[in-house]
């Protein structure tokens, strides 16, 4: 049953595409699962929670050196790539708010199951993420208000506010869980990612079926800087670790967590925070759901030729 389960949430890509095709095919398909976005987020970022334990914290001092150039590369790169590409691409400016929210967000979980399938630093890529879920709780909401106030007003305390509810505290309820309910833990934690992969399908497919009419007329440039947004990261992120010296299976980590970003959040937050009051159209989720689909079938890609590429030097795992 564990493999079976662990098969399922490795096609994560497949289930995305899917409910994304099936929602622009019938747009009221995925309309039921609008007010449990929030919900979904919160339940993706429990899974993260109770993998984790007091001990990883330490960890993070055994290697700081990697998670601190990840860490510093995913909230560098990755926000100047986002608002290099909205200007170049000129999008509208609600789509422009979105590329640009979704590449201040923090590494997502997905990033893990691809390191996973590219036989990768696994433990380093889920410190990776850790750190950057955690340092997103500021970064996140500063750097969105930074990149995107000339274009729209952003309320940098309310996105604080939203990051510290769908984030900070499902994590930490995780973490407390992991400790004080461990057998409960144990028996959940197999399911946990193959949930994530299903929560994270949902939101996208939900957020692209309200917006089909708009996908349908900008989905072609849309995908193209969605794209641009997160093939420049993976690059740019390989190169990075290249640069500063670090061997294959750190190159690879590095580049996967760059290149993925939490885009279940960056829906949530644009969802909140940038959803026009008149209309009740929310246009700045729509990269951020594309967003999902494109790292993953990019991150998949990879995963599948860095897996047939082994490296023999496995010592840093």
């Amino acid at each position: 049953m564990a493999r079976l389960l662990n098969l399922l949430a490795n096609l994560f890509p497949l289930w995305v595409l899917v409910c994304c095709a099936a929602a622009l095919w019938e747009p009221s398909l995925f309309e039921w699962f609008g007010p449990y976005i929030v919900f979904g987020l919160g339940v993706i970022m429990l899974g993260m929670g109770i993998t984790l334990s007091a001990s990883d914290f330490a960890r993070v001092l055994i290697m700081p050196q990697p998670i601190l150039l990840g860490f510093v590369a995913q909230f560098s790169i990755m926000p100047l790539l986002g608002w290099t590409i909205a200007t170049t691409f000129g999008l509208p400016t609600e789509l422009a708010v979105g590329i640009i929210l979704v590449s201040c967000c923090p590494g997502g979980t997905a990033s893990n199951v691809v390191t996973y399938i590219a036989r990768a630093n696994l433990a380093l890529s889920l410190l990776m993420t850790m750190c950057s879920t955690f340092g997103a709780i500021l970064l996140t909401p500063l750097l969105t208000k930074w990149l995107v106030g000339e274009r729209l007003p952003v309320d940098a305390w309310g996105l604080l506010i939203s990051t510290v509810q769908v984030v900070l505290l499902p994590v930490l309820a995780g973490l407390v869980l992991h400790h004080l309910l461990p057998r409960l833990v144990h028996r959940i934690t197999p399911v946990a990612p193959l949930v994530s992969v299903i929560m994270i399908a949902l939101i996208c497919a939900n957020i692209i079926g309200r917006n089909a009419d708009l996908v349908f007329a900008y989905g072609g440039q849309l995908v193209l800087a969605v794209g641009a947004l997160h093939a420049g990261g993976f690059a740019m992120g390989y190169l990075a670790a290249h640069l500063f010296g670090y061997d294959e299976l750190i190159r690879r980590t590095v580049s996967i967590e760059v290149g993925m970003q939490n885009s279940g959040l960056g829906t949530v937050l644009a969802t909140k925070h940038f959803t026009n009051p008149q209309t009740q159209i929310c246009l700045a989720a729509v990269p951020c759901a594309i967003s999902a689909v494109v790292h993953s079938l990019i991150g998949s890609v990879l995963a599948i030729w860095w897996r047939m590429r082994p490296v023999d030097d496995k010592s840093d795992e």
